[in-house]
């Protein structure tokens, strides 16, 4: 393993930055055996195919991950050696993981979507002698740009039958089988997996630069694993649908305490099958980035308004009466007894809708990986579903600080968990210490060290303050800050979240660095849009003739304003421009966990852009 400068925290013992309780775990595999022992479930793990759900029992789970572990020592690799793993969820992305981890073995996830140079980039980069991949269709699709990669000896496809015309190819099962046949030496078992041995390498998605591999220990998972649990109450009776992809730390750290706490964890097939999987699972918890949540209000909007004007109506209505009431509930107001009854009766005309279709169980919803639009946390409160904000880094393991149940403040990210400390930098850039904090970029000293203040605190890059009772807001990124040509800092996302609260916005990016005024671009809401056009007699057909219709650029113009009325003027949106497609992670304007890469926006718009500001009239 390369020598990478650590920062000064990194240098604490183990002894020093594990919980106290002797029964709490200090490495992955001890987390492992924990669930076994307390847990033994018959369904521990569940995943579909062929149009039926099969259970994984824990005493499965942990001997398939030792069978692995087994097979990656008979392969010749040894404690702290790196095996890549590029698939989408499946059960044997987390067989994988922990066989890996009870081999000592430093996982690399890659991410499904990222391109070819990309995938050849993070083998060449983290040394990878194993590859764990999907399938024959995702192999085929890198095949030409890994074929020189020269530490990589063996790939090995999670399906049965393969046929990759490479001699490195095996499948799982037969890696198992040899794992089977295969005794590990004395002082190769897991129990010398150590708390300050590296754990995985997660290379960042990279909004800027070629990504960076994220060191993580043992250390750093489990005891932010222990020090986060307390704030979400996960218990044994819980049922969970991982949706979100384990490539990235925060549904990875979930997958870990939903079988430290003895959860029941469903695989969601897909994102076009996860309407239909909540209905089968009825799940009570789930992990979700903002853009699921938007996507599936979005989804129970447009039921209603395909039902019909009136239908139409008494969603709307039920929606605002829901945030109204939340408003008041979740700041500890007093409830007016006539919005009170308002809300018993949008409970039984839309709420109870809403909560069927995500299965009729969901006692928390749990957000990260992006700011939540306090918006569309009333709305969720109101219907009896509440959604709980976290906020971290790949860097920091990943939880700084989280909301609870009991104290949830819309708008806020919760406080800091147990032994995580955060302070302020003079420009208001959040600074976190404590054990959770990565051990560095592998590789990368010099981004290492810059990534840290000189006395030892991780800089996140993020902006944001503490209230008065502790609970953490988040602002803005650090670099996102937009500076107007007059001088002015302008925070990007708290625009975009006023502007988005507009029921006809799907998507919005503020642009105006280095010049006189913000404007935005804005990607409209399809079905809202033909639904306003129908109302109002319009013949619009394609979208962009919808981008262009004077009528439709107005109604845009005049919902902007409304919506940031109250903001300075040098805050104000001067210009629109409407976008005929949504950014995707396929079209390059999203990262995996579906934050905007603004600068290949940027480039991608430039002459949407360029028009926008050719005259630079402020009226």
């Amino acid at each position: 393993m390369s020598a990478t400068t650590s920062p000064p925290q990194a240098q604490r013992t183990a002894s020093e930055r594990t919980p106290d309780a002797a029964d709490e775990p200090r490495t992955l595999v001890e987390v492992f055996e924990h669930a076994t022992r307390k847990y033994p479930k018959p369904d521990a793990l569940s995943y579909k195919q062929d149009g039926s759900w099969h259970a994984v029992s824990s005493a499965e789970l942990i001997g398939r991950a030792r069978a692995i572990a087994r097979g990656l020592h008979a392969l010749g690799l040894r404690r702290g050696d790196r095996a890549a793993l590029l698939s989408a969820n499946c059960i044997e992305w987390t067989l994988t993981d922990a066989g890996c981890i009870f081999g000592g073995v430093v996982d690399v996830p890659i991410y499904t979507t990222q391109a070819p140079t990309q995938v050849r980039y993070i083998l060449d980069d983290s040394g990878a002698r194993v590859l764990f991949i999907q399938n024959r269709a995702a192999f085929d699709r890198i095949a030409s740009e890994i074929a020189h990669c020269q530490a990589l000896e063996h790939i090995v496809f999670f399906e049965t039958a393969i046929d990759a015309g490479d001699h490195r190819a095996m499948s799982l099962a037969q890696l198992e089988e040899r794992g089977g046949a295969h005794t590990t030496p004395a002082g190769e078992a897991p129990q010398t997996v150590q708390p300050e041995d590296l754990a995985t390498i997660i290379y960042t998605s990279g909004t800027t630069g070629e990504p960076k591999g994220v060191m993580l220990t043992h250390t750093n998972l489990v005891t932010n694993l222990v020090d986060s649990a307390g704030h979400l109450t996960f218990n044994a009776q819980d049922i969970s649908l991982s949706v979100l992809p384990l490539s990235h730390v925060y549904e990875r750290l979930a997958m870990y305490m939903y079988i430290y706490h003895g959860m029941s964890v469903y695989y969601a097939e897909s994102i076009e099958k996860f309407s239909d999987n909540l209905l089968e699972v009825k799940p009570t918890i789930m992990l979700g980035v903002p853009r699921l949540f938007e996507k599936i209000f979005g989804r129970a909007r447009e039921k209603a308004l395909a039902g019909g004007r009136a239908q139409a109506a008494i969603f709307a209505w039920a929606v605002e009466i829901g945030k109204q009431w939340a408003r008041l509930k979740y700041n500890h107001q007093r409830v007016p007894p006539l919005l009170g009854w308002q809300h018993q009766l949008a409970d039984r005309l839309v709420f109870r809708k809403f909560r069927a279709a995500m299965g009729g169980r969901i006692r928390l919803f749990i957000s990260g990986g992006a700011a939540l639009p306090e918006e569309i946390g009333y709305v969720y409160a109101g219907a009896g579903m509440q959604i709980v904000q976290g906020y971290g880094l790949t860097e920091t393991s990943p939880v700084i600080s989280a909301g609870s149940p009991s104290e949830n403040r819309i708008g806020t990210v919760g406080r800091p968990i147990a032994n995580v400390e955060v302070r302020f930098a003079p420009d208001g850039e959040i600074e976190v210490r404590g054990p959770n904090v990565m051990r560095g970029y592998y590789n990368k000293p010099e981004a290492t060290r810059a990534a840290f203040t000189e006395d030892g605190w991780f800089k996140t890059g993020d902006i944001g303050a503490l209230d008065a009772d502790g609970f953490l807001r988040i602002t803005d990124r650090k670099k996102e800050l937009i500076k107007t040509s007059g001088g002015k800092y302008i925070a990007p996302q708290r625009v975009e979240e006023r502007i988005k609260a507009s029921r006809f916005v799907n998507q919005v990016i503020l642009i105006g660095d280095g010049r006189h005024f913000p404007a935005a671009l804005i990607v409209p809401d399809w079905e809202q849009l033909r639904s306003y056009a129908t109302l109002k007699g319009l013949d619009i057909k394609t979208p962009a003739d919808f981008c262009q219709h004077p009528r439709i650029v107005d109604l845009f113009e005049r919902q902007v304003k409304a919506m940031t009325e109250d903001l300075s003027q040098f805050e104000r949106v001067k210009k629109i421009a409407l976008l005929e497609r949504e950014f995707t992670i396929e079209g390059g304007e999203l990262t995996p966990t579906l934050k905007v890469k603004r600068r290949v926006v940027d480039e991608k718009y430039r002459a949407v852009i360029d028009r926008l500001y050719a005259v630079t009239s402020d009226k």
